[in-house]
């Protein structure tokens, strides 16, 4: 997956047009875009929407609400007969919370007559300031987890700041160490690290900014808030032509010298990270070409 788009799942309207955004996966909220009193509503739009919709390669997930609301159990109850690729898991607590959600899938999972562990979890990991100290926790929480990403606007409401970027639009120190935490969480737990939203959505080159510097700081993939977005992400998060044939020629050339700890191409040495680079990268291009 390059992109994940939100869509409120009280709305038909909206989850038709995020079939057709282009975006690799599509996330129906049940969380923050849906009301109190829609609740109801958007879980059996979202049910009959899984249930009804063409996936056509892309990947469903659906956001339920927090542990601590009380609600996801009702969330859960109604959208896994549908079968959704993954839950995404809001204010997620560490690797805990992934293996309570874990159970509550199994059960659910058992109930639908679905095979076991066949809905994956992603994890919003950051979003209060506990979470912070819990992101070094995932790994081995759960056979489900199948990424982390971070959020900075309800990081920034639990921290009782004013803003969470600068006037420029880059993020300020705190959520910086947010996502930092996130990137490295997922590489301990051997998941994909997904970017979080670029909230100015019509501002495609502060978007571009971020995601360039996502995917070179090695997240995968971003989350979007627009099916504008959409197109220049999947773009960004594609591996260019010119990178995968660099990857290629580090990858031939320690092929070529079996024992190699270092080989030179063109004047510059590369070592052993640099060949496991490459295989990322040519891992990525293969999914996404």
């Amino acid at each position: 997956m390059r992109s994940l788009l939100f869509v409120p799942a009280d709305s038909d309207k909206k989850l038709d047009k995020g079939l057709s955004s282009g975006a690799d996966a599509l996330i129906i909220d049940l969380e923050d875009s849906v009301s109190a009193d829609r609740k109801a509503l958007a879980r059996a739009t979202a049910l009959s929407f899984l249930q009804n919709a063409k996936r056509a390669g892309r990947k469903f997930l659906v956001r339920v609400n927090a542990l601590d609301t009380g609600l996801t159990d009702e969330d859960l109850d109604a959208i896994v007969p549908g079968r959704p690729d993954a839950i995404m898991l809001p204010k997620a607590a560490g690797g805990v919370s992934v293996t309570h959600l874990h159970a509550k899938l199994s059960a659910r999972e058992a109930i639908a007559g679905l095979p076991d562990g066949e809905i994956g979890i992603v994890a919003l990991a950051t979003e209060t300031a506990a979470s912070l100290f819990t992101t070094g926790t995932y790994s081995g929480s759960s056979p489900r987890l199948a990424g982390l990403t971070w959020g900075a606007e309800d990081l920034s409401a639990d921290l009782g700041a004013e803003a969470n970027r600068d006037d420029s639009g880059r993020f300020l120190d705190p959520y910086r160490l947010a996502r930092t935490l996130c990137l490295a969480g997922a590489a301990a737990a051997g998941v994909p690290a997904i970017d979080t939203v670029y909230v100015d959505f019509r501002n495609d080159t502060g978007l571009r900014r971020e995601c360039e510097e996502a995917r070179r700081d090695g997240f995968t993939a971003k989350m979007a808030i627009h099916p504008a977005q959409v197109a220049a992400i999947n773009e960004i998060f594609t591996p260019a032509p010119e990178a995968i044939a660099h990857a290629q020629s580090i990858v031939a050339a320690f092929d070529a010298q079996p024992g190699a700890g270092v080989v030179g191409i063109g004047g510059k040495m590369y070592d052993r990270p640099h060949l496991v680079r490459a295989k990322i990268l040519l891992a990525k291009a293969t999914k996404t070409h």
